[in-house]
């Protein structure tokens, strides 16, 4: 013979908290775990030849979405916060585009994702600029 179970409210609610509240936790958990590799600071030195080396710093973000942004600072000229108009992260490789300086890089982060090593195209000359992770 079956009998009927009672849901009483006070169980229903109980419930539901659990749920609730165990995915508020690991939310942020899965979150972190799911930020690109990318995201952070990255520095390096260019060696225009010529001219001075010029150090850069590359900060990139993720958005919730996933969806990437930064900006570049040139601290030996006292510029900072220039936007990245694009910028991409797939299979270990970034391709971002600044203006105005309208610079264009592309570079393969390393197996241990703690160097980016590319090419900055700027104002028609190509320049290595081998990127390290500060943060």
């Amino acid at each position: 013979m079956m009998t009927a179970r009672i849901f009483s409210p006070a169980l229903c609610f109980g419930l539901t908290l659990t749920l609730v509240l165990g995915f508020g936790i690991l939310t942020p958990v899965l979150n972190a775990a799911d930020a690109p590799a990318i995201v952070g600071d990255w520095e390096g030195t260019l060696d225009p030849g010529a001219q001075p080396k010029q150090r850069v710093v590359v900060h990139i973000t993720a958005a919730q979405d996933g969806t990437l942004s930064g900006t570049i600072d040139y601290p030996d000229q006292s510029v900072s916060g220039t936007q990245i108009t694009a910028i991409t992260f797939r299979e270990m490789t970034l391709h971002f585009d600044s203006m105005p300086g309208q610079s264009i890089y592309d570079g393969v982060m390393s197996q241990d994702k703690t160097t980016i090593k590319g090419i900055l195209k700027q104002a028609g000359a190509n320049l290595n600029l081998l990127l390290k992770r500060t943060s």
